[in-house]
């Protein structure tokens, strides 16, 4: 009945249908696609390129609340979904134009590389580049246009390596002309107006964008510019969302070419212990989140930026109300530095383990997570003592792995075995009676 409606004459049944139905999502992802995905993609996108904008509008919304629940379970009709949005970028005015770069940046995230394939980037391109050539560099339609673009240039990973030169060197001057116009604002205040920090933090999101998608490719355009330079600047502004996505940026060039972050190091490691304040979440979570990058690259060498460093992530993960994203990363840094400086870190492992277990046991297995429990690992070997009041809490979190790479389940089996063998069989068994059955099993089978 509902997808009747879309075809209405009126155009008001029309609108409101397309937000009806897009409230059903979930649920229609989970039912046969024959069914009901098919038929729904298929008629939202016909009102996509409807007659009337208020009916463009409401599509565009919808199709990018399907594109959220309905993720990879798109990729067999991308080419007919591109189609559909490519067209409405020449039957778009202005403000429907940017509810389209959201539909877009919304499928590219959606569907991840699966975008990557050459017809489907000859589709999507050109448009986007030919509106990016359009704007002007003051001009407020520049954002929601950078923001997708940071979404499809992660997604297409290297085939977004034709367009990366000039897109980069445009979020450069950005970010340049931005810190620019703030300098003289502050210097002449009634001769220079404040500028819109807002070209400056999606700028610096696009270049996150970038180095995330383009990983080693992105080194040479780095070479050639000042952005560690204006980075610096950045990352002591005194809007928290321009620090927000200075540390993200931080943090994604210290993986994708750490040869030109490595020198800046010891000018960037004060700011970022200064700025592990939970007051503000965001900057705190990509702060965080770039320290433990950092440790992970300069390896025993973080040894001298870990004590400022080490403290406020301890006050962190133990706060209560703390944020679960804030507190995985705060564990997943803890241990990046235990993995890089157990020596350091160990001897505080009793003011962290328990809350650091239980926030790593929830997240699916990844390397973050790989590389956090290997320095849990080396730091109970250099202090057991620290864990054994909550070695029940580690146990849980070692069950919580679905396929632990071989040499870190090895590790696991020893440091439980290691502990069953220094309490004797008697005490185990004693301590073992309080598992939840699950758990029991799961050592049982996994560690014997």
């Amino acid at each position: 009945y509902l997808i009747n409606c879309l075809s209405d004459k009126k155009a008001l049944v029309r609108s409101i249908t397309c937000w009806t139905l897009s409230r059903y999502s979930h649920w229609v992802v989970q039912q046969p696609h024959e069914q009901y995905l098919k038929p729904l993609m298929s008629e939202l996108l016909k009102r996509i390129l409807d007659s009337n904008k208020r009916v463009q509008e409401a599509a565009c919304s919808a199709f990018a609340t399907l594109e959220e629940e309905a993720c990879t379970e798109l990729v067999p009709y991308l080419g007919f979904i591109l189609e559909t949005l490519v067209f409405a970028f020449h039957k778009y005015q202005h403000k429907n134009l940017l509810i389209l770069y959201d539909a877009i940046g919304t499928l590219a995230d959606s569907v991840g590389h699966h975008l990557n394939k050459a017809e489907y980037i000859n589709l999507l391109m050109p448009p986007l580049i030919q509106k990016w050539n359009v704007l002007k560099d003051e001009d407020k339609d520049l954002f929601p246009l950078l923001e997708c673009l940071s979404s499809v240039a992660t997604a297409l990973q290297e085939g977004f390596l034709p367009y990366c030169e000039p897109v980069y060197k445009r979020c450069v001057s950005l970010v340049e002309q931005t810190l620019n116009q703030h300098i003289a604002h502050v210097q002449n205040a009634e001769q220079f107006e404040q500028p819109d920090k807002d070209f400056m933090i999606v700028a610096l999101d696009l270049l996150s964008g970038l180095a995330e998608g383009l990983d080693g490719h992105i080194e040479r355009l780095v070479a050639g510019s000042n952005i560690m330079h204006l980075l610096y600047q950045c990352v002591q502004d005194s809007m928290p969302e321009v620090r927000q996505s200075s540390f993200a940026l931080l943090g994604d060039l210290t993986k994708a070419c750490f040869v030109h972050v490595h020198p800046c190091i010891p000018e960037f490691m004060p700011i970022l212990s200064g700025n592990l304040n939970p007051e503000y979440i965001s900057v705190c979570n990509n702060a965080t989140w770039a320290a433990g990058e950092i440790s992970v690259k300069l390896g025993a060498d973080m040894a001298v930026y870990i004590p400022p460093i080490l403290n406020p992530l301890i006050t962190i993960i133990n706060r209560p109300n703390t944020p679960k994203t804030l507190l995985e990363n705060t564990a997943i840094t803890i241990g990046r530095m235990g993995l890089v400086c157990p020596g350091i870190v160990a001897p505080s492992l009793l003011q962290f383990v328990r809350p650091w277990c239980t926030s790593l046991r929830n997240i699916r297995d990844n390397d973050e997570k790989d590389s956090a429990f290997r320095g849990m690992c080396q730091m109970i070997s250099v202090n057991p003592g620290g864990v054994v009041p909550d070695f029940i809490f580690f146990c849980d979190a070692v069950a919580s792995w679905l396929n632990p790479q071989a040499d870190l389940k090895d590790m696991f089996g020893k440091i439980l075995h290691g502990f069953k063998n220094q309490v004797g069989e008697e005490a185990w068994t004693k301590f073992s009676e309080q598992f939840p059955l699950p758990l029991k099993e799961r050592l049982q089978t996994n560690y014997a």
